[in-house]
């Protein structure tokens, strides 16, 4: 039978994990083994916290001192009908993939960027927050590029030209609060040691947090600081899907009320 929790018997039951100290990884080479175990050692199934008669909460795993961003969510740019991914920046501006003639077929493409307000990429992408219009979206600046992208970028020249986006791939606040809200509502959001002990991975489940209360206008401000950003994985003929990820640490910077328990 499925486990039940109430928030105050989750909050017990991640206080005893806590107090166990250091715990193998139940998933041994898995990348996100540090929730896994968690899910695992609460009794529940992967990204399903089952709390009832509660607003909705999600359970959020990070590694404590890791450069490595936390996925919020996943959401592809709009006019969504347009598959702009797929139909603009890939064929239009993407390169050759790495694997190309290898794993993949001659000639296979690729478009994997990760983009924020603060800074472009050395291919010139960036995130613009348009306050007036009320959407978040991708840029192009072509004066921005690295001299090392020149073969690339006279391609992309030759394929569509160097002006800004057209039609420009965009989320509107909106629709971003929607998904965003619905998702992340609350959350309970979980930090960890990470070591290895004679080769295997374990993890100290160290400071725990409620997070509620998701702010629209703290999200907006995330992603004007550059804290929020906006990722990119596509190649020819597959989008692995594009995800708004954030920086270590600014989880709590989201929402409303933040209580470490």
């Amino acid at each position: 039978m499925k486990k039940i929790y109430t928030k105050a018997s989750l909050i017990s039951a991640l206080h005893e994990i806590r107090d166990m100290g250091w715990i193998e990884s139940r998933r041994h080479g898995n990348s996100g083994g540090i929730g896994n175990t968690l899910e695992d050692l609460l009794g529940i199934e992967e990204n399903n916290l089952p709390i009832p008669n509660a607003a909705e909460w999600e359970l959020k795993c990070q590694r404590s001192n890791t450069s490595s961003l936390t996925t919020l969510m996943h959401m592809e740019p709009s006019p969504r009908t347009l598959s702009l991914v797929s139909s603009l920046l890939l064929p239009k501006y993407g390169w050759a993939h790495q694997e190309s003639g290898r794993k993949y077929p001659k000639g296979e493409m690729s478009f994997r960027a990760t983009i924020n307000a603060l800074s472009r990429t050395d291919r010139g992408f960036g995130i613009k927050v348009n306050h007036e219009e009320r959407r978040v979206e991708v840029s192009f600046d072509s004066v921005t590029i690295n001299s090392r992208h020149e073969e690339w970028i006279n391609t992309v020249n030759e394929r569509i030209g160097l002006q800004e986006l057209n039609p420009q791939p965009y989320w509107g606040f909106d629709d971003l609060f929607h998904k965003a809200g619905t998702k992340l509502n609350n959350c309970f959001y979980i930090r960890a040691d990470v070591q290895k002990i004679d080769g295997k991975e374990h993890y100290l489940y160290r400071e725990i947090f409620m997070l509620k209360g998701f702010s629209q206008s703290k999200f907006i401000a995330a992603i004007d600081a550059g804290k929020l950003l906006v990722d990119f994985d596509a190649r020819t003929g597959h989008n692995h899907g594009t995800k708004f990820r954030l920086e270590q640490n600014c989880m709590p910077d989201i929402y409303d009320s933040v209580e470490q328990l």
